[in-house]
């Protein structure tokens, strides 16, 4: 009896041990290699979309809750820390095979990247992907190395250092403003094709040819890549030292100062219609005028020279009338603008004030005081030439006084600037007539006096300076007194 019920146990033990491990099995499922449906992650701030496509098995093993992930490894295809690209909603992918999308992260940068699948209930994990490139490509435009001067030169035995520019000039986007890139130079063979030469941000050239620089994406194509500049070496006589507008040329002066560049020396010494430039002593050199400007680089060992014509797009424009002008009461003064300018405004001013019916290039000036011109240009080149000028009373030398004064500021506000006396002293009256200082020293003798003393500025060593005159007529009559200058 004991016997029985012993064996009894033990086929029961069995039963459920089978039971048990059917149980497990028909809830599991397999996963398989993901196919990818793509040769390479190219991505950019444009594009950062990705697929794979697996089958799973069996589909009834589910549980409601599933979740799959796709997890992509390192750059070497190692899952030891895996990174999570793409986490399916709880229970939304059921049926087999499954397409799921995912966007890479813009960290990502390698040949050697894989992804996997897994599931979360039950779980499962697939195999590894086949290996592909994958490149976030943070920076994917061109930009410039040397200032975008197109040639450089290094003494014979020297060597040159090729730099990529940051920020660069104009909109260039340098791309070490992104710590996370590297990069690769390269020497053309042909105007096709080209070798690489070294990796880094710099380049130190000891060989004649042309060089440029992309930005590592490896197998990627890119939009990322510099100017080419060629290198020569100097081995007798002078090089030529290339020189860049930043701003092209012609250039617009409207968008600012446009920056000359040239090749890197040692020294640099700029120079504008053969004049030097004081303190213009740099790689680079910022004018918004036209003119010939040129430029002595010294190499160390040996010299460069360059120079370039530039010009200016701002209009021309010119005034037919001079900064100080002189009408009487009853007449006009017809002010001209002669420009080349396109589709031009123009805006006139009276002390300060807009004449709102002077909006033509001519213009019947009448009323006294200074007049400001604004011409604009609205079309091309966009930019504006200022013309002043000013309309004064006459002034009568020999005005209608009864005294002699005996006081004058000579301030330059054409009100009692100059010693007027009446008109039986001044010129055609034969009247001598001598000023002197207080210590009696003869400023001014005349017997032909113009009402114009001083003519020039005087050395007044008080604020208040007494000077003496002494008039003397044709009959001998004389007047004597002081004239006291109010400095």
């Amino acid at each position: 009896m004991l016997k029985t019920t012993l064996n009894t146990n033990r086929i029961l033990s069995f039963c459920l041990f089978i039971f048990f491990i059917s149980t497990k099995i028909n809830g599991q499922i397999v996963i398989g290699t993901p196919n990818l449906g793509f040769s390479q992650a190219c991505a950019s701030a444009s594009f950062n979309n990705y697929n794979a496509t697996f089958v799973f098995s069996p589909e009834s093993n589910l549980e409601a809750s599933n979740q799959f992930i796709i997890e992509m490894s390192d750059e070497l295809g190692d899952f030891t820390n895996p990174t999570i690209v793409f986490t399916s909603n709880p229970g939304s992918v059921t049926t087999s095979p499954a397409t799921l999308n995912f966007s890479i992260p813009t960290t990502t940068a390698g040949e050697g990247y894989k992804i996997r699948i897994k599931s979360t209930a039950p779980a499962a994990t697939s195999a590894r992907s086949i290996a592909f490139a994958a490149y976030y490509k943070i920076q994917d435009s061109p930009f410039t190395i040397n200032n975008l001067v197109s040639t450089g030169a290094y003494c014979s035995g020297g060597s040159y250092l090729l730099t990529i520019d940051n920020p660069g000039t104009g909109d260039n986007d340098s791309p070490l403003n992104y710590p996370s890139l590297t990069f690769n130079w390269f020497k053309e063979t042909s105007q096709t094709t080209s070798v690489f030469v070294s990796e880094g941000e710099t380049l130190e050239v000891t060989e004649e040819g042309t060089y440029f620089v992309e930005t590592n994406y490896g197998t990627c194509t890119s939009n990322s890549f510099s100017n080419r500049v060629t290198i020569t070496e100097v081995t007798s006589g002078q090089a030529n030292a290339t020189i860049n507008s930043s701003l092209g040329n012609p250039f617009c002066p409207d968008q600012g100062m446009t920056t000359l560049s040239t090749i890197s020396g040692v020294s640099y010494q700029w120079y504008k219609d053969g004049n030097a430039i004081p303190n213009a002593t740099n790689q680079m050199y910022q004018t918004d005028e036209s003119g010939s400007y040129s430029v002595q680089v010294d190499l160390g060992a040996c010299s460069a020279s360059g120079s370039i014509d530039l010009l200016s797009e701002l209009f021309d424009a010119s005034i037919n009338v001079e900064e100080e002008n002189t009408i009487e009461t009853d007449e006009t003064l017809t002010v001209i603008i002669s420009s080349t300018a396109a589709n031009p405004d123009y805006q006139w001013f009276l002390n300060g004030a807009l004449i709102s019916s002077a909006t033509g290039d001519t213009y019947e000036a009448n009323q006294y005081g200074d007049y400001l011109v604004v011409v604009t240009e609205n079309t091309g080149c966009e930019g504006t030439r200022e013309f002043n000028f000013s309309i004064n009373e006459p002034i009568d030398p020999f005005p209608e006084v009864d005294k002699i004064p005996n006081m004058i500021s000579p301030n330059g506000d054409n009100i009692n600037d100059t010693w007027v006396i009446p008109p039986q002293y001044v010129s055609g009256t034969n009247t001598d007539v001598t000023i002197m200082t207080s210590q009696g020293k003869v400023v001014l003798k005349t017997n032909n006096y113009l009402n114009n003393w001083p003519e020039n500025q005087l050395n007044l060593t008080n604020i208040n300076q007494v000077f003496y005159y002494i008039i003397t007529t044709a009959d001998n009559k004389t007047k004597k007194g002081s004239i006291t200058v109010i400095k």
